[in-house]
């Protein structure tokens, strides 16, 4: 069932209140649909689920064109189903015919989240390419923006770490407070990469293994080459067979890499949450 305090019923006479009020609290989306058209059936059903997703932070407006026109005609409606976005007693947005979830999800994350929470949602797409040139213009922009934003100054420090820009990362980091939520990623970054400076290759170590796959020192070596190459679940999985194989190896250090990794990987991350329950359920 949609959230009825978010979801509600749009017409002539609550326009004013229920949508331009409204929306000076919150973005409100307005669905032009009709029953009888069925791929304005389903945008209203994805709508009315996303509405609860979201948890308050849009508002749907749902307009029946088959009971009434007129408000369509205001808005200049086209075709069904039509999406009008009102924010601030102002129209910032229109979609004109279907949209599939993921077009409906950009709009909301651009109309609810954060501009950090934007910047770092499209930098996982560009860094996922490892295309860091289009990241670096992505954060000058913001920075130019909101300079005294430390959301993206941790991304400027990470970016600059990945691309092994060493003394840029550190100085981007001397700009950030140690108590800034993420500053840890970068500075973990820096450090791991500094530390597989010293380290074998990549090469020597995959023979060394295949040799001895229990040589936890080779492991280790390999767990942060990997990982600072960005290769974490190979990083990862060396790192639980330290775990697995010498919970003493190095004073625990196979729990404690990956506890470093996952910081690198950052919240929200699959593959994190993935070993994070593997070495959960092997410790316990």
């Amino acid at each position: 069932m949609p959230d009825q305090a978010a979801a509600f019923a749009v017409n002539p006479q609550n326009f004013q209140t229920e949508v331009v009020e409204r929306s000076r609290n919150v973005p409100v989306v307005v669905l032009f649909w009709a029953d009888q058209i069925p791929v304005a059936k389903d945008m209203k059903q994805v709508l009315e689920r996303l509405v609860g997703q979201y948890g308050g932070k849009f508002a749907l407006g749902l307009v029946d064109v088959a009971r009434d026109q007129s408000l369509a005609q205001h808005l200049r409606v086209q075709n069904l189903p039509a999406l009008r976005v009102v924010q601030d007693g102002q129209l910032v947005e229109q979609m004109e015919g279907p949209q599939g979830e993921k077009a409906l999800r950009a709009l909301l994350d651009s109309l609810t989240m954060s501009s950090g929470d934007l910047l770092r949602e499209q930098l996982k797409d560009v860094l996922a390419s490892r295309d860091y040139p289009m990241a670096m213009n992505l954060l000058k922009r913001a920075l130019a923006a909101e300079p005294n934003n430390n959301a993206f100054k941790v991304e400027l420090a990470d970016v600059l770490a990945l691309m092994g820009e060493v003394d840029e990362a550190r100085a981007a980091l001397a700009t950030i407070p140690e108590n800034v939520d993420g500053r840890d990623r970068p500075v973990t970054r820096l450090q791991m990469a500094e530390e597989a400076a010293g380290m074998r290759a990549k090469a020597e170590l995959d023979a060394a293994i295949a040799g001895n796959e229990e040589d936890l020192d080779a492991r280790y070596e390999a767990s942060i080459r990997a990982a600072v190459a960005g290769d974490y679940e190979e990083a990862l999985e060396h790192a639980m067979v330290i775990l697995r194989t010498n919970r003493k190896f190095r004073d625990d250090i196979g729990r404690l890499t990956m506890v470093r990794i996952f910081t690198l990987l950052g919240k929200g991350s699959e593959i994190a949450s993935s070993y994070r329950r593997q070495m959960f359920n092997y410790m316990h």
